[in-house]
């Protein structure tokens, strides 16, 4: 194969064997999602230098990016092999190519590469200044951003604004406050790269159309300390926190709900990076009210507002509490994954009430959680994860409950109800599991360990699956646990479904969960 990557033939790129280890220029970029556009696959590599070429593989949902330098590629895989980008909830992979340099030829597809690869370099050449991202993470810009909202037409809430950010990634807390007469945020990200995802994209955008226009920059504080979760302040990591002296308010989410609808966030020249869905024909629906929003308000610029409303709740935007607790996990393996082993996992992160395996596609169930809040923490930690081989895909279900089984309808016992469950782990208020709440590791927390069990009893009931057991440590002033440290974090999960509230006698159950510590 040539080491030039010609784009006039999709075909030539079948045999591209990533080789981790041999850098190149070129960086393969692969599980894409389907509508995924050019500028959203430029801007993976913005940070880390100037990206000089691309080619899109849309029908194989990959792509191949060439940057300025080998140096500046290098930076790039090194980093995004640590932490994973996320869009629109896919979690993206990249290695280097075994092409040197891409050639691209006039088909429609690149003249559309190239106009947008364009247009991001003259829009952003004199906003490239932070360097490239040390990949110790020493360096590098603010997970916290800045947002002044101008131009404010409409009225924006808390909810409005972490529909629109969490579509680059997870957004761990957010508050909101008026200054100099102007309502800002601030914003905090799971880590400066995908903060700087969002502000590149979304920096001068409308929320509306025509108003609420965003104004961007990069905070100096490093994190952000929320005290209450409310319609002022939010911290999607601590729902167990108070609502303080300001209670949210119906109306807050019925505005939300009003506004964010097709409209938001104006297209960019070139087509709108990690924009929400185009907007679409809504009817007028004449009569309908929104509860909570005045007359006046609702016959303003935005056509069709209230129809916008009922199409919000369609299209899966935040809305009244209690919603949106329901996922659609797909990609699962049918001949392993049951009803209780999804219980197990996703009950990691909240409490699962109820699970339904489809009956006739095994691949696909529905859990419902207690609440939406940790129904967004389950799909943050565990989308794109592996499960006995198989990446998940979790995304929010339109539905609100997980229906049980009609009186004489038999599902082969795919449907479960889970609500009067011992093993909720977030029942209690004020647990402490809500501050041991980590991602998928391959360390593993045990605790509730009997005296008379020792470390090779435990490492060989976690090896007794097959899976390599590297490590092992009881803490120093509680030997009632312990770390254990597997060959991999797809071995952990898989252990945790597996031993989570085993029975070690003495009237002892292991409690097993991610942690963050390393042996």
């Amino acid at each position: 194969m040539s080491s030039a990557a010609n784009g006039n033939d999709s075909k030539k790129f079948k045999g591209d064997i990533r080789s981790p280890g041999i850098p190149s220029r070129v960086i393969h970029v692969r599980k894409l999602p389907n509508d995924i556009n050019e500028a959203e696959v430029i801007s993976l590599g913005l940070p880390f230098g100037k990206v000089t070429n691309l080619l899109m593989l849309k029908g194989k949902n990959q792509a191949f990016l060439e940057m300025n330098s080998e140096e500046a590629a290098q930076t790039m895989v090194t980093y995004y092999s640590s932490v994973t980008p996320v869009i629109r909830n896919h979690p993206i992979f990249m290695q280097y190519s075994n092409h040197k340099e891409l050639k691209t030829d006039n088909s429609p597809n690149q003249v559309r590469a190239q106009a947008a690869l364009q247009a991001v370099n003259a829009v952003h050449a004199g906003s490239m200044t932070l360097g490239a991202i040390d990949p110790s993470g020493m360096a590098g810009p603010s997970s916290v951003l800045r947002v002044i909202v101008e131009n404010l037409f409409y009225p924006v809430t808390l909810d409005v604004l972490h529909q629109i950010f969490s579509k680059f990634g997870t957004v761990l807390k957010v508050i909101t406050f008026t200054k100099n007469n102007q309502f800002q945020a601030l914003l905090q990200f799971a880590d400066g790269l995908t903060a700087q995802h969002a502000k590149l994209a979304l920096d001068g955008q409308n929320i509306y159309n025509g108003c609420c226009t965003l104004r961007i920059s990069f905070s100096k504080l490093s994190s952000l300390n929320v005290k209450y979760n409310n319609d002022k302040s939010r911290d999607y990591t601590r729902p167990d926190l108070p609502t303080g002296d300001s209670q949210p308010a119906i109306e807050h989410h019925a505005l939300a709900a009003a506004f964010a609808a097709p409209g938001i966030i104006s297209a960019t020249p070139y087509g709108g990076a990690h924009a929400f869905p185009p907007a679409f024909a809504i009817q007028q629906a004449a009569g309908l009210t929104i509860p909570g929003v005045p007359g006046a308000l609702a016959s303003l610029a935005i056509p069709g507002a209230a129809a916008a409303a009922a199409a919000a709740s369609r299209l899966g935007f935040p809305s009244l509490p209690g919603t949106h607790c329901v996922m659609l996990v797909s990609n699962l393996n049918p001949e392993r994954v049951t009803p209780n082993c999804l219980f197990i996992l996703f009950g990691v992160y909240g409490d699962v009430l109820r699970v339904k395996i489809m009956f006739n596609k095994k691949e696909n169930a529905l859990i419902q959680m207690s609440d939406g809040t940790q129904a967004q923490l389950a799909m943050s930690h565990l989308n794109g994860q592996k499960l006995y081989g198989r990446p998940l895909r979790i995304t929010l279900s339109k539905h609100t409950t997980v229906q049980m089984p009609r009186e004489g309808h038999e599902d082969q016992g795919l449907t479960k109800d889970y609500s009067s469950s011992p093993l909720h782990r977030f029942k209690k208020p004020g647990s402490k599991n809500y501050s041991n709440i980590f991602p998928p590791s391959s360390t593993l927390h045990l605790s509730n360990i009997p005296p008379l069990v020792v470390e090779d009893d435990l490492k060989m009931l976690f090896a007794s699956n097959g899976a390599l057991v590297k490590n092992f440590k009881f803490f120093q002033k509680d030997r009632k646990m312990a770390l254990i440290q597997m060959g991999s974090v797809e071995e952990a999960i898989e252990s945790l479904i597996q031993f989570h509230n085993h029975d070690l006698g003495e009237n002892h159950h292991l409690r097993v969960s991610f942690s963050k510590s390393i042996i």
